[in-house]
């Protein structure tokens, strides 16, 4: 079963499509939405060749999978960890088909027993590839379960109980665990150790992006020139997820109000009506920095007090909207509370307070030299009487 079509994989899906301008900000939002059902089908790279970016994980792969391949050996276990959005799942995919080995996809929420699981190892063929997205996820009792398959390939199960209960231990065939997780802090030591190899998925380039928007143009048949893929590039915040999503949309503004291909200018003013702008920022991120910069004044404002004014949750405000802002110098957390940078003063046309106080300095300086120089210039002036 492909990875789409799990019921795991469709869980994290976000269904609100709609086009108000408090809802315009989900086009950016890094998790998935049945639009990008569509486009995974027919956009996700099967093999190491197809799979453009994270050259340095590609080249390792590629490595290990020949040694294993070439040994007749079941590959080891393989931890992605990264943001959301930039290919982990694709890229668990992609190493089952190298290998030539049945893909498996769960995620950790959707194991809630360990007999769930015993279940899904003891169906596994030698080799397989069993993938865990979320890994971090995992019930503790299900992770217990999970220590001696991975290590010793072994289920440990408990049968009857009380005086009665005895411990059976069963084999299972040698398969490779890949498990993908945005919060690797959340993962316990045993389980993090027991994998052989960790990745950690990078941003991409916009030019890496620019390859890859050309790539699912070609495939979803969109005429586009390189000038029009850098635009949807640049926008995209190094997501290819957010890249694919963004194409779909500037594919159905040019369709309607541009012949259907899409130009340097197209693209602009598309992403322009979805409310994205040149930096990448939607509807939400800039109403985060014009509370910051014009309501607040560059004060520092505490996360609750933002979070209440934006009418959002504080915590959906601190995993969903500040981490990109943060990685753009747009906002800066400090004891005191959020602060606006410079560069947000810049981005949103405000003047920045603390160029302000430097000029009034600067003034105050000014008017005290002229002070000290018409009252020297005055003695001189008597001295010559």
């Amino acid at each position: 079963m492909a990875a789409w079509e799990s019921e795991s994989y469709r869980a994290g899906l976000n269904t609100s499509d709609t086009r108000s301008s408090e809802d315009a900000s989900r086009i950016l939002a890094p998790g998935f939405t049945e639009d990008d059902l569509g486009l995974d089908r027919s956009l996700r790279p099967q093999y190491l060749r197809d799979y453009l970016g994270q050259t340095r994980v590609k080249d390792n792969l590629d490595v290990l999978i020949a040694a294993a391949k070439g040994r007749g050996e079941v590959l080891d276990h393989i931890l992605f960890s990264g943001p959301p959005g930039l290919g982990k799942t694709t890229l668990a995919g992609v190493v089952a088909n190298e290998l030539g080995t049945s893909f498996k996809a769960t995620s950790g929420p959707a194991i809630e027993r360990a007999g769930d699981l015993a279940a899904i190892l003891s169906n596994l063929e030698r080799g397989d590839v069993l993938f865990i997205d979320e890994i971090h996820r995992l019930n503790r009792n299900v992770e217990e379960v999970l220590y001696p398959a991975m290590e010793d390939f072994v289920l440990d199960i408990i049968i009857g109980k009380g005086p009665a209960a005895r411990s059976l231990r069963l084999e299972i065939p040698h398969f490779t665990l890949i498990g993908a997780t945005t919060r690797t802090g959340l993962l316990t030591g045993p389980l993090r150790d027991r994998f052989g190899m960790a990745f950690r998925l990078d941003y991409y380039s916009p030019a890496e992006l620019n390859d890859i928007v050309v790539r699912s143009a070609m495939l979803l048949g969109v005429s586009i020139d390189h000038e029009g893929a850098c635009e949807i590039a640049r926008r995209s915040r190094g997501t290819p997820r957010l890249a694919n999503r963004l194409l779909k949309r500037v594919r159905d503004f040019a369709e309607v109000r541009a012949c259907g291909i899409i130009s340097e200018d197209v693209a602009a003013e598309a992403l322009s009506f979805f409310e994205v702008d040149n930096l990448g920022l939607d509807f939400m991120d800039n109403k985060i920095l014009g509370l910051l910069t014009s309501t607040f004044c560059g004060r520092a404002v505490g996360l609750t007090t933002l979070a209440n004014a934006l009418g959002e949750d504080a915590d959906t405000v601190e995993d969903v909207y500040e981490p990109y802002l943060l990685q753009q110098g747009l906002l800066q957390r400090t004891p005191k509370g959020r602060v606006a940078t410079e560069r947000a003063f810049e981005h949103c046309g405000i003047a920045y307070p603390g160029d302000l106080a430097k000029a009034e300095l600067s003034r105050k300086d000014s008017q005290k030299l002229l002070s000290v120089n018409a009252s020297e210039q005055l003695v001189f002036d008597e001295l010559e009487i």
